[in-house]
C-alpha cells in the first residue's frame, strides 16, 4: 500500500520558479510533518450517511503528471490506483492498482523487473499496462488480454475495474459513486478554458490536508470568517443550495485580490459555487476578472488531496492574451492562492468540528451540511436532504447580495 507523504501542507506552486520539485515548497515555509498519533474524525463520526466517500467528480491529477511514458501510483476513496496515459491513443486510463493474481501493484514503482527493463523503462503497452510481476497485461477496460506463458482460456475473473474518467481544465476527473451509477451531472469544464482572451494556469498542488473534507466544505457558507482571516469588509451575502449546487454571493472591500486604482472592480465580487462535493468554481471580480478553481479529493476516510488554481482574462483586455498578460495572470493567482492558504493554515490545526456551536450571524452551516449529506447517501433519498436546505438564506445582519427591487 502505498501512502500519502505524511506532511500536512505542501505548497507546490504553479507559476514559481522551482516549479517542477515534487513537494518543493516555493515562497511558503515548509510545516511540520505530522504525527502518526494524530486523530481525523471519520464520515461517521460526522453522520454524514451510509457511504464512506461521497459521490461526485473529483479531480486525481494535474493533466501534465501524465505526460510521461510511466504509471502514476496514485490513492483516493481509500483504495489505491494505476493510473497513465496510453501510449496508443493518449487517453488516460485508471484502473485499480493490484493485479488480480498475485496483488501485485501494477503501477509502483518499479526499475529492475525486467517487464520494465524490456519496455524501455515502463509496464505501459499500448493502451494497456502489464503486471511486473508476472508480466499478465490488463487492457483500458481493465480485462486481461495477455499471459505470456498461459496457452488456455484467460479466465473471466482476470480483471481490474476501470474506471470513468475525463480530462477538463488541464486535470484529470473521475466519477466515484458508491452504488456505481452512471454521472449525476456533467464533468467540470469552463467556457473561458477554450477562450484564447483568458489565460490557462498551471495547478498549485496543496498536498494532503489531514481533515475531514466536511471541514473545508463548511466554507461556502462561513460568512464570519471574511473579515478576520481574509481582511474581507463584506457588504452583503448570501447562500443559495440547490440541487447538487452550494453557491455563495458576497461582495466588498478586499486586502489581498482589489487594488485602489486601476483594477476591474473597486470591490471584490465573488459568485462562489460547489459542483458536487469535491469542486469549487468562484467567479471573481476585483484585481482582474478570473474563475478561481479549488478541488478536494478524499484520500482515506478524514484526509483530502487539494488543488488551487485561477482562470484570468486578459488584463490587457486583447483578444488573445499577451505574454504580459500571462506574467500579470500568474500574479494574481500567487495573491488568490495566498488568501487561500489562510484558510488552509487554519485548517491543517484545527481540531474537528462535529458539533459546532453555530449562531444566526455565522451564516447557514446546518443548511450547508445537509446539502453535503446527499452525496454520501443512495441518490434514491437525495430529494429527502434537499427539502430541508434548498433556498436562499442571509446571515442575521447584513444584507442580501441579490437586492431587491422595490415595486414602482
Amino acid at each position: 500500500m502505498f501512502e500519502p507523504a505524511p506532511w500536512r501542507l505542501i505548497v507546490q506552486t504553479g507559476y514559481a520558479a522551482g516549479r517542477g520539485l515534487p513537494g518543493h515548497c516555493v515562497d511558503r515555509p515548509h510545516l511540520q510533518p505530522h504525527s502518526q498519533g494524530d486523530v481525523m474524525a471519520t464520515t461517521k463520526e460526522y453522520r454524514l450517511g451510509e457511504f464512506t466517500y461521497p459521490r461526485g467528480w473529483f479531480m486525481i491529477a494535474e493533466s501534465t503528471e501524465l505526460d510521461t511514458h510511466k504509471p502514476l501510483a496514485v490513492r483516493f476513496f481509500g483504495k489505491d490506483f494505476a493510473l497513465y496515459r496510453g501510449r496508443a491513443s493518449g487517453k488516460v486510463v485508471l484502473l485499480d492498482a493490484y493485479c488480480p493474481h498475485m496483488k501485485t501493484h501494477l503501477a509502483a514503482p518499479n526499475t529492475t523487473s525486467y517487464v520494465i527493463l524490456d519496455g524501455m523503462g515502463t509496464n505501459v503497452e499500448g493502451d494497456g499496462i502489464r503486471c511486473p510481476y508476472h508480466a499478465w497485461r490488463f487492457g483500458p477496460d481493465g480485462k486481461c488480454d495477455d499471459i505470456p506463458y498461459h496457452q488456455g482460456e484467460i479466465p473471466a475473473a482476470a480483471c481490474v475495474k476501470s474506471w470513468q474518467v475525463v480530462e477538463s481544465l488541464g486535470a484529470v476527473w473521475v466519477w466515484h459513486d458508491p452504488e456505481g451509477g452512471e454521472p449525476e451531472w456533467d464533468h467540470p469544464s469552463l467556457p473561458q478554458w477554450d477562450n484564447p482572451a483568458w489565460v490557462r494556469p498551471k495547478w498549485d498542488h496543496l498536498g494532503l490536508l489531514n481533515q475531514h473534507p466536511q471541514e473545508v466544505v463548511d466554507n461556502i457558507c462561513d460568512y464570519g470568517h471574511l473579515s478576520p482571516i481574509h481582511g474581507s469588509f463584506v457588504a452583503r451575502f448570501e447562500n443559495e443550495f440547490r440541487g447538487h449546487h452550494a453557491i455563495q454571493r458576497q461582495c466588498g472591500g478586499h486586502r489581498t485580490l482589489v487594488v485602489a486604482e486601476g483594477g476591474v472592480s473597486a470591490q471584490l465580487h465573488t459568485i462562489t459555487t460547489y459542483h458536487g462535493p469535491g469542486l469549487l468554481m468562484s467567479v471573481l471580480t476585483g484585481m482582474y476578472e478570473g474563475v478561481m478553481l479549488i478541488s478536494h479529493t478524499p484520500v482515506d476516510d478524514g484526509s483530502v488531496k487539494v488543488w488551487h488554481a485561477l482562470v484570468v482574462h486578459s488584463p490587457s483586455k486583447s483578444a488573445v492574451a499577451t505574454k504580459t498578460d500571462q506574467v500579470e495572470a500568474a500574479h494574481f493567482q500567487q495573491m488568490a492562492l495566498t488568501a487561500f492558504v489562510q484558510d488552509i493554515e487554519v485548517w491543517t490545526h484545527k481540531a474537528p468540528c462535529i458539533s459546532g456551536m453555530f449562531i444566526p450571524s455565522d451564516g447557514a452551516f446546518m443548511k450547508a451540511r445537509i446539502w453535503y449529506k446527499q452525496f454520501y447517501n443512495p441518490r434514491a433519498k437525495k430529494r429527502e436532504f434537499l427539502d430541508q436546505c434548498e433556498g436562499v438564506y442571509v446571515p442575521r445582519g447584513i444584507p442580501p447580495y441579490t437586492e431587491v427591487k422595490s415595486a414602482a
